[in-house]
């Protein structure tokens, strides 16, 4: 009788475990710390929209090069830094988010107007060559198209911002 007395007596405080307002204290802290992570490693909103813009550009300057290729005619991508907008092969056209910069280095002989860049892709898979360059606060990014390949190439550029 006295074995099942004790079976049934309550734990002490200490012994019983977490209750669940500490359990869902722990859990959110927990998401907290993975989100400031993310936001850390990822570059949080700005570095998304970098990374969007980088791979958007890197797939219309190849886009236009292979146009160029496929028809046997030279093709242009062209773009205004002034304002973030863009123009491929075939009326392709966009516009970069506005909390980034763009920078353009190029043949000057191929710009249509003051401040407008040019890049040509040719028959052969050539093209004139140039750099973009996508700056942002804290991080930066340049793609390269190769004059004699007409390879597209991008870069991380260390201690970007504005």
């Amino acid at each position: 009788m006295m074995a099942a007395a004790r079976c049934h007596r309550p734990l002490p405080r200490s012994a019983a475990g977490m209750t669940l307002l500490e359990m869902l204290l722990v859990i959110a802290l927990v998401a907290i710390s993975a989100a400031l992570a993310v936001m850390a490693m990822g570059g949080g909103r700005e570095g998304q929209q970098l990374r969007s813009a980088v791979r958007e550009l890197s797939a219309q300057l190849r886009y236009t090069r292979t146009q160029a290729i496929v028809h046997g005619q030279p093709q242009q991508f062209r773009i205004d830094p002034g304002n973030g907008r863009w123009e491929a092969a075939n009326g392709r056209h966009g516009q970069l988010p506005e909390r980034l910069r763009v920078r353009f280095t190029g043949a000057a002989q191929l710009q249509p107007a003051a401040g407008i860049g040019v890049i040509a892709f040719y028959p052969d898979g050539g093209a004139s060559g140039g750099r973009i360059e996508l700056l942002g606060a804290r991080a930066g990014w340049q793609l390269d198209v190769a004059w004699i390949t007409g390879q597209v190439t991008g870069q991380g550029i260390a201690g970007a911002g504005q």
